[in-house]
């Protein structure tokens, strides 16, 4: 019985360089289950909420650039003098810059937290959560 078991230990063994080996575990599978993580409750949760955050982050950046050239040249309201000789175009470009790193700071902050979820995800495959 326990060369048996052995046998059995020894199949899943996989060998390295220099004679070692590492053991496996049945239900651990080398690759990840693909099909059974995109059916998780789980992962379409997180999809849901990437996308609640990142469609209206992108709405409003786009939104916030193409206005910019559509005011400057269909229309004359950024040409007046804001303070002094900078005119609301020049106030209007430099708020796009604070725009953009802040949307990229939020984004990033936000996208580390997507990835922590998605590695749980995949440590509950690992485990052999999604079967």
């Amino acid at each position: 019985m326990a060369k048996k078991i052995e046998s059995v230990f020894n199949q899943q063994d996989k060998t390295l360089s220099k004679g070692e080996r590492v053991h496996t575990h049945p239900k651990i599978s080398a690759s990840p289950n693909y099909v059974a993580i995109a059916e998780s409750p789980e992962f379409k949760s997180l999809k849901t909420k990437k996308r609640k955050f990142i469609l209206p982050i992108a709405i409003f950046f786009l939104l916030c650039y193409i206005s910019l050239p559509i005011l400057t040249s269909y229309t004359t309201i950024l040409n007046t003098n804001a303070f002094g000789d900078v005119a609301w175009v020049w106030v209007y470009s430099i708020a796009l810059f604070i725009m953009t790193w802040a949307l990229c700071m939020i984004y990033v902050r936000k996208a580390n937290g997507f990835d922590r979820e998605a590695d749980e995800i995949f440590e509950k495959e690992k485990a052999g959560g999604y079967e």
